[in-house]
């Protein structure tokens, strides 16, 4: 029962919090052990699918107004006077025997540091006396590292003694220490309780979304079950339930109580079993940010310095791919780079193999190359290649070790083939121009609304006309409208029940659980219409139109520019797949177009 481990959604502190003197807080906090003047609280723990309580977190609580209440204080007290594991086993003590008079029927999970487990040799035959047979098997021992076993043989032979006494176990706080995994795959815990750190905002965050996923396909792989600690938002609690989380606890739910409530509030039960999905948060990145040079790394072995032209002729003219060859001291600094073209070009020249043959081959090569260290991102390695001389796109460049020790050659070939490869990988994720999902999310996502059996309307969205607009002002007031599309699309939609997908160039796609889909794609329509104005010249307005041809050179006026969006109502069973949303939804955004102007068309027809 350390300080901390209790106060739910309540804000940590980790630094001392004691006000008063070191002698005062001693002299409180042993009157407290004497006279065992704590009480335990409650905090129930719920299973996220369902909403029924599956446990209780025991907590304590120190005097009513006295410097020592919080759990903070109290045990900040206790480890400065070094009567922790004192305190820990009366904490034990009185939270089974407030749990036992209760007569609570879930689980308890009891809160107990491994130092504290491992210190005590008869720690296990002290909780055993705690536990009545009947009761252990529903008590799970929670185990934190803040306070780490000193003495790890005693501590893993205690806890296989709680183990096989039928205790179960679990690991408190992951993602707050360091070594929390290496724990995890230590004692093979049957509950891993999450910090709330990594729940509050998960909804709104890709990081601690992203963190949570893959805590959650390491639990299902080793047999643990987490619980996510410091639950204060509905929409949080949402995408717990929908990434597989199995249980919950936080303020949202209920806080710790002297007599706790058996049931969840009906509030929280029913969204927890609303059939409306979350819309997990996407991570946006640009490609090459976080691979670096060393996926172009090709290990060829270098020349020295000493070898001879005649020698560096003999490598190229045995290895026909070569294009380079790095040149190096004895030491393996880099000092140059000889490119095949320039030095055979060179060497090929009359009487320059009776000039040149035997002497180092340092004199033909380039003492001034593109040279970058291995760990240096694919996107600064071209920024570079860029701002450096021409020639050295087609040469090549050294990679260097983080010492400087040569590693390797790249060529840039390889980087412009690698960077149009994670271009197009990331445009399938998300649109480099909005950052919105592509191709990839907006998929995944419509697979999990027909696996839920939820209905949604499928909104393809394309602005009309787009195309003599790009024409007719240029790439970079097309890249405004595209722009201005997701944004009014963006502030139309609801975060947590719509998506929203950019497919590519000016279409897009939002798939939406809000029952007053209708009126926000109308409003989309409206507000496109009123802010696009603003990216046409005076003289297009006053016309009404763009003047142009069409691909038959033919003159033709066209348009303004609009938003055109099709919708179609997807209801259980309507559709297999999301090819068949897609394709649906295309066929109504093309009556949409038809009609003209800034509008939405709705597919009222059923499918089939």
């Amino acid at each position: 029962m350390r300080a901390g481990h209790d106060l739910g959604g309540e804000a940590r502190p980790r630094a001392p919090l004691l006000l008063m003197d070191c002698a005062a807080a001693n002299d409180e906090l042993s009157q407290i052990l004497e006279d065992e003047r704590i009480h335990a609280v409650y905090q129930p723990i719920v299973r996220i699918r369902g909403g029924e309580v599956f446990g209780f977190e025991g907590l304590i609580r120190g005097p009513v107004g006295g410097e020592l209440h919080t759990p903070a204080r109290l045990f900040d007290a206790a480890r400065r006077a070094g009567r922790l594991a004192e305190l820990e086993w009366l904490c034990c003590r009185k939270v089974v025997e407030g749990f036992l008079r209760l007569d609570l029927r879930q689980r308890l999970f009891l809160n107990i540091s491994p130092e504290t487990v491992a210190c005590a040799t008869d720690g296990s035959d002290l909780l055993h006396a705690l536990c009545p047979g009947s009761a252990r098997e529903r008590i799970v021992i929670e185990l934190t590292e803040h306070e780490q076993a000193r003495d790890v043989q005693t501590f893993h032979r205690a806890m296989s003694q709680l183990r096989s006494g039928g205790f179960g176990v679990a690991l408190d706080d992951l993602g707050e220490g360091f070594s929390s995994l290496r724990l995890w795959s230590e004692i093979n815990p049957d509950f891993v309780k999450v910090d709330m750190h990594f729940v509050q905002g998960v909804h709104s965050s890709p990081f601690k979304f992203q963190f949570l996923k893959s805590l959650q396909q390491i639990a299902e792989n080793c047999g643990s079950l987490l619980v996510a600690e410091g639950v204060e938002d509905g929409a949080d609690l949402t995408v717990l339930r929908d990434l597989g989380v199995a249980f919950g606890q936080g303020y949202l739910i209920a806080r710790p109580m002297e007599l706790p409530a058996a049931s969840v509030d009906p509030a929280i039960r029913q969204r927890l079993n609303q059939g409306a999905i979350a819309v997990f948060p996407e991570v946006s990145a640009l490609p090459g940010r976080a691979i670096t040079a060393e996926r172009l790394l090709l290990r060829l072995p270098p020349v020295l310095v000493s070898d001879s032209n005649d020698e560096v002729f003999a490598r190229f003219e045995a290895a026909p791919e070569l294009s380079s060859l790095a040149v190096v001291d004895r030491d393996g600094t880099p000092k140059g780079l000889i490119s095949r073209h320039r030095f055979i070009a060179a060497y090929a020249r009359p009487y320059r193999k009776e000039l040149y043959g035997r002497r180092p081959c340092s004199v033909l090569m380039d003492a001034n190359p593109v040279m970058v260290r291995t760990d240096i991102t694919l996107h600064e390695l071209s920024e570079t290649l860029v701002d450096a001389d021409a020639r050295h796109l087609g040469e090549g460049f050294i990679l260097t070790e983080t010492e400087g020790r040569y590693a390797g050659v790249g060529s840039a070939q390889d980087l412009i083939r690698e960077m149009t490869r994670l271009q197009v990988e990331a445009a399938r994720y998300a649109n480099p121009l909005t950052l919105l999902p592509g191709n990839v999310p907006i998929d995944a996502h419509m697979e999990r609304l027909l696996a839920a059996g939820i209905p949604f309307s499928a909104a393809y969205c394309d602005i009309n006309h787009f195309k003599p607009f790009n024409d007719a002002y240029g790439y970079r007031r097309g890249d405004d409208m595209i722009k201005l599309a997701a944004s009014v699309l963006t502030r139309v939609r609801d975060p947590q029940r719509d998506f929203l997908g950019h497919i590519g160039g000016d279409d897009f796609i939002l798939l939406m659980q809000s029952e007053d889909w209708e009126a926000r794609c109308n409003r989309a329509a409206e507000i496109f219409g009123a802010e696009a104005a603003g990216l046409f010249d005076r003289a297009d307005l006053d016309g009404g139109g763009l003047r142009g041809e069409d691909r038959q050179g033919n003159a033709l006026c066209f348009p303004l520019s609009s938003l055109a969006i099709g919708v179609v109502r997807v209801s259980p069973g309507d559709f297999a797949s999301h090819l068949e949303v897609a394709t649906a939804a295309a066929e109504a955004k093309k009556h949409a177009k038809r009609l003209g102007g800034n509008v939405t068309f709705v597919e009222r027809r059923r499918p089939g």
